[in-house]
C-alpha cells in the first residue's frame, strides 16, 4: 500500500480554446482536432487530444486502440478492458500526457473497464507509480476543456483493483488496507524493499528481451 503524496495536477501547454463568448470551449473527446500527433524525444508518439479516427487508425497509443473500438462498435462497459500496463509509468511524468491518457480511456472504456498494471516484473517496485497514480487529477480545465471526467479516489479504486476483482470473478476482495506501523514491518521483513530491480540500460534491456523472446529475433 502507499500514502498519497501531494496531489498532481493536468496543466496546458497552452490557453484553453474559446468561443466566441469569451467562453472556454468544449473540444470533443470522441472527434478530436486535426492537428498531427506530436512525438517525444524518443520517437515516440506523444498522447494528446483524441484524433479523427481516419488519423488514429494510422496513430499510436491510446488513439489506435480507441480507433479500432470505435470501428467495432464498442463502447464505454463493453466487453473490452484497457490494461495499463507500463504505459502509466511511461506518462506518469508528464502531466499533459497522464491527463490525455487517463481521461480518453475514461471516456472510451469507462470507469469500470480500465485495470491497473505496471510491467514491474521488469522494472521492480511499482511503489512510486502507485503514489503518482493516487495523487493524480484531471483539472477542472481539462474536464471542461476535453469532456473527461474528474479522477474522482473511488474511480481510482476501481483502476487500481476493484475492476480486476469483477473481470477474475473475486467475490470478497480484500478492502482495507494495511496501517503505516505494518507497511513498514512488511518492507524491513523484505529482503528486497522497494528495490528497483531488473535492467537499467538500454543495452540490458534489449538484452534480456531477447535472451526471453527468442522467438521474435529467430
Amino acid at each position: 500500500m502507499s500514502t498519497a503524496a501531494p496531489a498532481c495536477r493536468a496543466t496546458s501547454r497552452s490557453p484553453a480554446a474559446r468561443s466566441r463568448g469569451g467562453a472556454p470551449a468544449r473540444e470533443d473527446p470522441v472527434a478530436g482536432d486535426a492537428t498531427s500527433a506530436k512525438t517525444g524525444p524518443d520517437g515516440q508518439e506523444m498522447e494528446g487530444p483524441l484524433r479523427p479516427a481516419a488519423q488514429e487508425r494510422n496513430g499510436g497509443g491510446a488513439d489506435r486502440l480507441i480507433a479500432s473500438l470505435q470501428a467495432a462498435g464498442i463502447g464505454p462497459g463493453g466487453n473490452v478492458y484497457a490494461e495499463l500496463g507500463s504505459t502509466w509509468r511511461a506518462v506518469m511524468g508528464d502531466l499533459d500526457q497522464a491527463a490525455h491518457l487517463l481521461g480518453k480511456l475514461l471516456v472510451a472504456v469507462g470507469e469500470d473497464n480500465i485495470v491497473w498494471g505496471t510491467d514491474s516484473i521488469w522494472y521492480g517496485s511499482p511503489q512510486d507509480q502507485i503514489a503518482a497514480f493516487r495523487a493524480f487529477e484531471i483539472t477542472p480545465e481539462y474536464q471542461e476543456r476535453f469532456g473527461y471526467p474528474e479522477l474522482t479516489m473511488e474511480r481510482k479504486a476501481k483502476i487500481l483493483g476493484l475492476n480486476a476483482t469483477r473481470a477474475f470473478g473475486i467475490t470478497n476482495p480484500v478492502e482495507q488496507a494495511c496501517g503505516p506501523a505494518e507497511q513498514g514491518f512488511r518492507r524491513a521483513e523484505s529482503q528486497h524493499a522497494n528495490a528497483l530491480l531488473g535492467p537499467v540500460t538500454r543495452r540490458d534491456i534489449v538484452k534480456t528481451f531477447v535472451r526471453d523472446h527468442p522467438w521474435v529475433v529467430s
